[in-house]
């Protein structure tokens, strides 16, 4: 997964933080969807490799429970960095909390946690109520 990674990071457009992220989302069908982070002048705009290739999943049909994986990797940074709260938010909401998300080093190192353990505590409909 490393290399698919690396070569997918090519595609982040981060003109502004030089830091390419990409993320691949492996749904319960095999079927993979890809993400790159997307960097805007007004930085607001932007987005995060996370919720680009979740929301092309969600874009192509798929549902909540329906993400079996994701894997991560900041291409330029040989530190493991995990996603931002943004980012764990839209996993939390979409993602079983049993999921396994894989985060890689530009070096090939990798961290496996679950949404559970990456979201402890999440903001979701019951909060609403």
């Amino acid at each position: 997964m490393t290399e698919k990674l690396l070569e997918l990071a090519k595609n982040s457009y981060s003109p502004y933080s030089h830091f390419r992220v990409a993320t691949i989302v492996v749904m319960k069908d095999g079927t993979e969807f890809k993400g790159v982070n997307v960097e805007n002048a007004a930085y607001g705009s932007g987005i995060c490799s996370e919720r680009s290739a979740i929301l092309a999943a969600i874009s192509n049909g798929y549902k909540k429970g329906d993400f079996k994986e994701l894997h991560c990797m900041c291409a330029d940074s040989n530190r493991i960095s995990t996603s931002c709260f943004g980012c764990r938010q839209v996993i939390s909401e979409l993602f079983d909390k049993d999921v396994p998300l894989y985060f890689y080093s530009n070096n090939g190192d990798v961290k496996k946690y679950t949404v559970e353990e990456l979201c402890p505590y999440p903001f979701d409909e019951e909060d609403l109520k």
